[in-house]
């Protein structure tokens, strides 16, 4: 786009150049004297119809328009007149010398005339454009568009593959792996082509290594079920034969078996959410009475441990979508939001709907917070703020991850921000059903 830009610009320059240097308009100065002399022989021999007449013949050979002034400035033809022929023939009187005007379209050019008899005139000529100048105009127009199409069509050629491979970034960041770009490209043999071929291969390989990780993450977690079972099974035989003094470790063991069998069950949920296997039939849900029950049993448990969970605000709304996702996701920003928030406080939780008619959810506690940089990444896997914190409260890292996970399956968004007093909000955006019926009306 910027040579197409050049090339007009030139021809734009060079356009203007020629159309206003006036030599291109004048006719030679012989064959102007001869038209003026012999006009004015016509008018003095035989009258104003005699020199109409020959002007008029005149303009049929050269397109030139001949106009025949005496002292007095009037036109001797009796023809209409164009703007500015009347001062042109006015000066030619004062200067006794050609004159020009170019003020109008067509220029105007005057020189004094004298008949063999003494009699003198002033012949003003409307000059038409010359041929040659009007074919290099139109030659140079049909060049700019000839340079404009290939300039458009070049640019489009370049930039277009650029685009789809950075749409196509823009989806694999956004998690699909299955994006590529070669076959959008058709047969084009170029670097561009090449690189296309480059991000198809990366894109490959990452979605490969994605794929085998989720799988082995998949079956380890199956295959730990088994031997965790076994272990139950001792545990129980071992406190059946043990005296007294071992219920202390046995209840450990126990402590350490539930929650090693809860980490294999996030592991579990967590991989069929990201391989797409979890069974997304969507229903209508009531998710006021969903949210309902989901407090009253997190309440249920922080109240155990010295804490409370409250509903201070709520609407009714209904979305649709998996119930047992959503109730897992609202579970568990729900359970970290108990761990963390200071004794003798209380969680608060809050349903609405939002400007764009979205159902949010707040959870906000009463703890520690976190770090800022850490904001977006608390909803990766196994990701831990504080090590030794989170092992005291028994988290192994993927509650949020599965909740965010859950809530993107249903087209909705999560956020962590920090509470300007204090604590941690937690935003779940999902949509609901008055926004499918707007969006569909």
């Amino acid at each position: 786009m910027v040579l197409t830009f050049i090339v007009l610009t030139s021809i734009a320059g060079e356009l203007m150049h020629l159309h206003f240097d006036p030599s291109m308009h004048r006719p030679p100065d012989p064959v102007l004297s001869a038209y003026a002399k012999d006009a004015a022989e016509e008018y003095e021999q035989h009258g104003q119809p005699a020199l109409a007449a020959y002007l008029a013949r005149v303009q049929g050979r050269s397109y030139t328009r001949l106009f025949l002034f005496d002292n007095q400035l009037q036109e001797l033809s009796g023809v209409n007149l164009p703007p500015d022929a009347r001062d042109v023939a006015r000066r030619v009187f004062q200067s006794q010398l050609p004159e020009f005007a170019d003020r109008g379209r067509p220029p105007l050019l005057g020189r004094p005339v004298q008949s063999d008899s003494g009699g003198r005139y002033a012949i003003v000529a409307e000059l038409p454009p010359r041929p040659e100048f009007a074919l290099f105009h139109l030659h140079l127009v049909a060049m700019a568009l000839v340079g404009a199409i290939f300039c458009y069509w070049l640019a489009k050629h370049l930039t277009s593959p650029v685009a789809k491979l950075r749409a196509a970034t823009q989806e694999l960041a956004n998690g699909n792996l299955s994006v590529r770009v070669s076959p959008a490209l058709g047969n084009r043999r170029d670097e561009l082509a090449s690189l296309a071929n480059d991000f198809d291969e990366m894109a490959e390989k990452i979605q490969l290594l994605i794929d085998r990780q989720r799988r082995l993450l998949g079956d380890i977690s199956h295959e730990l079920r088994s031997p965790l079972a076994r272990l139950n099974v001792a545990l129980e035989l071992a406190r059946q034969r043990s005296g007294s003094e071992a219920t202390s470790a046995l209840e450990r063991i126990q402590r350490e078996a539930e929650i090693l069998n809860e980490m294999i069950g996030q592991l579990l949920a967590l991989t069929r959410l990201e391989s797409g296997a979890a069974e997304i039939k969507k229903v209508e849900v009531d998710l006021e009475s969903l949210l309902r029950d989901v407090v009253k049993d997190a309440d249920f448990e922080a109240r155990a441990r010295n804490r409370s969970v409250r509903l201070v605000a709520t609407e009714p709304v209904r979305i649709e979508g998996v119930p047992n996702l959503i109730r897992r996701a609202i579970e568990n920003v729900i359970r970290n939001a108990v761990h963390y928030t200071a004794e003798q406080t209380e969680v608060e939780i809050k349903l609405f709907t939002d400007s764009e008619a979205r159902a949010v959810i707040v959870v906000r506690d009463h703890g520690p917070g976190v770090p800022d940089e850490a904001l977006n990444e608390i909803f990766r896997p196994f990701y831990r703020v504080d090590e030794a914190r989170d092992r005291e409260a028994g988290g192994v890292g993927l509650g949020l991850s599965i909740a965010e996970r859950a809530v993107r399956l249903h087209g909705g968004s999560v956020e962590a921000n920090n509470a300007s007093d204090g604590g941690l909000v937690v935003t779940l955006s999902l949509p609901n059903l008055r926004e499918r019926k707007v969006a569909a009306d």
